[in-house]
């Protein structure tokens, strides 16, 4: 056998082996760019649903107002933070805001009967769920990406192409009390 058609074997499996793990990180890249796109969809409804919450829960306890001002604030930074680790923590704020404002509702039993609060509480609720599923899913990208960035031969592509590994959207140091779980109190 020649030689020749050795060598240019070889060279053609590095392209094609070349060329198939680029499409992959071009596919693990996509994947996780649609996955923070699907958190940003939900974080989206539930800013829109925090408006209407809001207003329900001051027709009923208007000298409430610290609370009111509280989630308005958070809500704010919320759509403003940009990337993972700032959107987290603005999240996490929201979150917190969010629970002194159901602490609110609590004292008045009017409002906890409230038909538009109770939809907009399971509204809110199931919304929350979906964040937390969108956020499960964007951090498997990101693991997958990790991963492979990391991973030899890939790190080798990876590092030729410029491929690099995005942020995990996780709970900071800061919010330790966010990582406690809630008490139900009846």
């Amino acid at each position: 056998m020649n030689p020749l058609y050795i060598i240019l074997g070889v060279l053609a499996l590095v392209v094609i082996y070349v060329i198939f793990a680029y499409n992959h990180f071009v596919a693990l890249v996509q994947r996780t760019k649609e996955a923070w796109a699907d958190i940003d969809v939900q974080l989206k409804r539930r800013y829109d649903l925090i408006p209407n919450l809001v207003e329900t829960v001051k027709g009923y306890a208007t000298h409430e107002r610290e609370a009111f001002e509280n989630v308005t604030t958070a809500r704010s930074a919320a759509m403003n933070a940009q990337g993972a680790e700032a959107k987290g923590q603005a999240e996490n704020m929201l979150s917190g805001a969010l629970k002194s404002l159901f602490a609110v509702a609590e004292a008045y039993p009017d409002l906890k009967a409230n038909q538009n609060f109770l939809a907009l509480q399971t509204e809110l609720s199931d919304t929350e769920n979906k964040i937390q599923a969108a956020r499960r899913f964007y951090n498997g990208n990101v693991r997958d990406l990790t991963t492979a960035v990391h991973s030899f031969p890939g790190n080798i592509i990876a590092s030729i192409f410029k491929f690099e590994t995005m942020q995990y959207f996780e709970l900071g140091e800061a919010d330790a009390a966010a990582r406690q779980p809630v008490a139900v109190k009846f």
